[in-house]
């Protein structure tokens, strides 16, 4: 069975005093996903938004809510996603070395999806106990850039841990997230990758649908079973 794709554009490059407007055009336009980044300024230098936001934005939406927590400490930020209504909490490895399992466990009780992410410097084997754990997460996000800030490009060498969890985990969630768009989303998808993060190439773009539709037909192209 193939896995599906889930096309997020990132709403950190939206006008943010649009939110729920920027995020209906979205889902209009084909987006299967909302990705939300929550950074702290702390884990990495930029501050965006948290709770408040997301509680907000859920009032004005349905759509499933892909938090990404660029945070030092995701255990304090668990309850208050769930309450806002965050979908997804991913959280990311380099901090949850030692709780990850009861971090994965509380995400799941709060009646979010967990995911986990990785730096460009962390080796995808330190994710592998977390998909293989008795309470695993549900989906692997590999940083294609440096987190914390949009519009960096893609790094390319980060397309072997794509192939090395797909190819270790056939029905395994994987997200890239950083510098996507219609020039790398092939290299992306022929990794393995089905959930694709993009900003600044579906938000700049003259026709965002369109760009959305790419990604889409090239992730479906590439996951169709053999």
């Amino acid at each position: 069975m193939g896995v599906s794709p889930k096309i997020a554009p990132s709403m950190l490059s939206s006008d943010f005093a649009n939110l729920a407007a920027e995020a209906k055009r979205m889902i209009d336009l084909g987006a299967n996903w909302l990705h939300m980044d929550i950074m702290d300024g702390h884990f990495v230098p930029n501050l965006t938004i948290g709770a408040p936001v997301i509680e907000s934005l859920r009032k004005h939406t349905n759509a499933y809510l892909d938090c990404h927590l660029m945070v030092t400490n995701p255990m304090d930020y668990v309850e208050q996603m769930g309450k806002a209504g965050a979908s997804g909490f991913t959280f990311h490895v380099e901090v949850a070395k030692e709780n990850w399992q009861e971090l994965v466990k509380k995400i799941k009780s709060a009646g979010m999806r967990p995911g986990v992410a990785l730096k460009p410097g962390t080796p995808v084997e330190e994710v592998y106990p977390l998909v293989e754990g008795t309470t695993p997460v549900e989906m692997v996000l590999v940083m294609t850039v440096e987190p914390g800030f949009g519009g960096q490009k893609f790094m390319p060498n980060m397309m072997d841990k794509v192939r090395a969890l797909r190819h270790k985990y056939p029905t395994l969630d994987i997200e890239v997230d950083g510098g996507l768009g219609p020039s790398t989303i092939d290299a992306a998808a022929e990794a393995g990758a089905n959930c694709i993060v993009a900003g600044s190439s579906v938000f700049g773009a003259p026709e965002p649908g369109e760009v959305i539709s790419l990604l889409r037909a090239s992730v479906e192209k590439n996951s169709s079973p053999l």
